[in-house]
């Protein structure tokens, strides 16, 4: 799909991009991107959150869990990312992207510096002792059959952009570095963040 508004920053002064965050269940990404969602938008950018549960209620409502539906569910929306990216958003997705050459296909989709990988690195254990939808209990009574992470690989990214250990570090901390990240790509302005706290 071809980017219209390469090069472009909006009224708000920021360029358009696409921040991905990858993770297994319950590792924080939902947090984060609502987060993150909240923090540019009281600062004016003009940003959306695309999640993985939103999806499969509506747009990716006809397809399972295997991993042909779970690649089609990825293409469809990166391709929706396509589109918010190319109307000026800062775009921030929640998925699992459970595997390394599907991550690789959607990054190769956009212009060098319009996609930001963040890993959400959290420990299996972590995750599963969180467990905020309670699918880890589901799975270990037998409800859920595959499960990334415990049955279904999960394929740990090697050239993220930021690599957030929420194990390890609260969620104002993640929220910082990846806005630290996005003032020095010159995605978003320090001084649109300075400005609104005078």
């Amino acid at each position: 799909m071809k980017n219209n508004n390469e090069g472009m920053k909006n009224k708000s002064d920021h360029r358009s991009a696409v921040v991905w965050l990858t993770g297994l269940t319950g590792a924080g990404k939902s947090t984060i991107a609502y987060r993150l969602r909240d923090e540019l938008f009281k600062h004016d950018i003009k940003t959306y959150v695309l999640d993985g549960d939103h999806l499969r209620s509506g747009l990716s409502s006809d397809l399972g869990y295997g991993k042909a539906d779970r690649v089609e569910h990825l293409r469809r929306a990166k391709e929706v990312a396509l589109l918010f990216q190319d109307a000026g958003f800062v775009v921030i997705c929640a998925f699992i992207t459970p595997f390394l050459e599907t991550r690789k296909k959607i990054r190769a989709s956009f212009k060098p510096g319009e996609f930001i990988e963040v890993f959400v690195d959290c420990t299996l254990e972590e995750c599963e002792r969180r467990d905020p939808k309670g699918l880890y209990a589901k799975f270990r009574h037998g409800e859920i059959k595959d499960f990334t992470g415990l049955t279904s690989p999960y394929e740990r990214p090697i050239d993220s952009e930021i690599h957030l250990r929420t194990d390890q570090m609260t969620i104002d901390a993640c929220n910082d570095a990846i806005l630290k990240f996005l003032i020095n790509a010159d995605i978003i302005q320090q001084a649109s963040f300075i400005a609104s706290e005078e």
